[in-house]
């Protein structure tokens, strides 16, 4: 696939996530073009976005004839349907996590994007967050030694239930589904896909209809990764905790960029992806050093599904690697159903294409 022009792009969904992330993200990446926002408040759009397109239909703004990227940031359940329809419009496409609602629904547009020679691909923008790219510049460098034990937290504080899709019974929705896919894909691109996931998915909060905290690990021959989300944890927590066989890594917050997006700052402008929040690095003999983590740029992203687009690389976050996050998705929830530990549905030749695009 080559498209050397500036790219068209049409936004699906301007609720929080594509209010707050797609849209500004997608407007600071120079070749990119957001050009048709799909919603049914043109009034909200058109204060943040005068001189887009509002379109009140999905299928009408991926159906647009100027339209080259769609950027689904709709609600979990309609991922998959409105995917399908933007591939055999001969659209690219991005989707935000979840990918699909199950394994099934993955496979299906992974097959038809393979079948139409089409980009599609997984909004992970959290691959380039301060907090992930310090920890793992520190592991990369040996300075803990073999990993042993991994622990990453995604926790909130928000003990009230709140009237909003994600909160209601419905397909896609919990805290499960909305956080999981940031964490477990950090934990594959790190250490690759686990022999078991054991998982504990829970309702904790008073009036809750849907998980509001996950508890999951993932076993390897060497060394366990815990995956932990919570809505009730009011602080006291580290973002990530990693212990290694020469010495052990804490980075007690998380990366700032989506406070940034929420302030109004601007991708990419000085003070973006700035965090001064420090890692601290205990050795062998128990002394800590704290050292500056590196800038983020959720930016990358875009800027590496244009250049995929152009033909200049692979594409950021391939069907492959979302098929692997939603084998571990399903298998915790597996296991918290039945009490017992499963392993990935996966193929040998989904594991193997896994490894090679890795």
């Amino acid at each position: 696939m080559s498209i050397e022009k500036d790219i068209n792009v049409a936004l699906i969904g301007y609720g929080f996530v594509g209010k707050t992330f797609h849209a500004p993200l997608i407007q600071s990446v120079p070749g990119l073009k957001l050009h048709v926002v799909s919603s049914g408040s043109e009034e909200k759009v058109k204060k943040d976005l005068p001189d887009v397109i509002v379109l009140d239909s999905p299928e009408a703004a991926i159906q647009h004839a100027d339209i080259d990227l769609v950027v689904i940031a709709s609600p979990n359940a309609t991922h998959a349907p409105l995917a399908k329809l933007a591939l055999n419009a001969g659209k690219h496409v991005v989707v935000d996590k979840p990918f699909t609602l199950d394994l099934e629904e993955a496979r299906e547009l992974a097959a038809l994007a393979h079948e139409k020679k089409l980009l599609l691909s997984v909004f992970q923008n959290r691959r380039w967050d301060t907090d992930y790219l310090g920890v793992k510049k520190v592991i990369d460098s040996g300075a803990i030694g073999q990993v042993k034990h991994f622990e990453s937290h995604i926790d909130r504080f928000r003990p009230e239930v709140r009237d909003r899709w994600r909160e209601h019974d419905i397909p896609g929705s919990g805290l499960w589904f909305d956080i999981g896919p940031h964490i477990i894909d950090q934990a594959l691109q790190l250490f690759g896909l686990p022999e078991t996931v054991s998982g504990d998915i829970a309702v904790l909060r008073h009036g809750g209809k849907i998980n509001d905290w996950a508890h999951v690990t993932l076993s390897y021959p060497e060394h366990k990764v815990i995956l932990h989300a919570s809505m009730l944890a009011a602080g006291g927590v580290s973002r990530f905790t990693v212990h290694g066989d020469k010495g052990s890594i804490v980075k007690p917050k998380a990366d700032q960029q989506e406070a940034q997006l929420l302030a109004g700052v601007v991708p990419g402008s000085a003070s973006w992806g700035e965090d001064q929040d420090d890692l601290m690095i205990f050795d062998s003999n128990l002394h800590v050093t704290s050292v500056k983590t590196p800038k983020g740029d959720q930016r990358q992203y875009y800027i590496q599904v244009r250049e995929a687009l152009a033909g200049k690389q692979a594409n950021p976050v391939s069907p492959v690697q979302a098929i692997a996050v939603m084998a571990v998705l399903e298998a915790a929830v597996r296991s918290s159903e039945t009490g017992t530990v499963q392993k990935l549905a996966l193929s040998e030749a989904e594991a193997g294409a896994f490894y090679q695009l890795s």
